[in-house]
């Protein structure tokens, strides 16, 4: 059965598309620990980050560096911090999160609500940043 983002990838299910290359997608997370908290996915559906070819990891790793850099430039914070979970979708993902403390991270508190109006208007922004060349 195809997971939910499989479903993204397929256009089945509508995202807040940051990024795209024929290999990995980058999308808003629609539960975000902070504005601009940002999923990056494989287009191939694999279930555990370990379970990805090595040039599939090296991948997915460079093309999230990209998208990382285009959201130092628009949110003001420390770093972007990267976290892989892999529970919540059976589908690898990374997470990118503005952040400024290592709490800023902490899955199990609260996330935000952001109107569909602003989470287009923080997709587009980050759209314009980002060099995938």
């Amino acid at each position: 059965m195809a997971s939910v983002f499989t479903k993204i990838i397929n256009g089945e299910i509508p995202c807040y598309k940051i990024a795209e290359d024929e290999d990995y997608l980058a999308f808003l997370d629609i539960n975000p620990l902070a504005k601009g908290h940002t999923l990056v996915i494989p287009k191939k559906e694999v279930d555990y980050y370990f379970d990805l070819a090595g040039d599939d990891l090296c991948g997915l790793t460079l093309f999230s560096k990209k998208v990382a850099a285009a959201l130092k430039k628009i949110f003001p914070c420390e770093k972007i911090g990267l976290t892989v979970i892999g529970l919540e979708v059976p589908h690898v993902h990374i997470h990118l999160i503005p952040i400024n403390s290592v709490t800023d991270m902490t899955f199990g508190r609260g996330h935000l609500t952001i109107e569909k109006e602003e989470m287009i208007t923080i997709a587009k922004s980050i759209r314009e940043h980002i060099q995938l060349d």
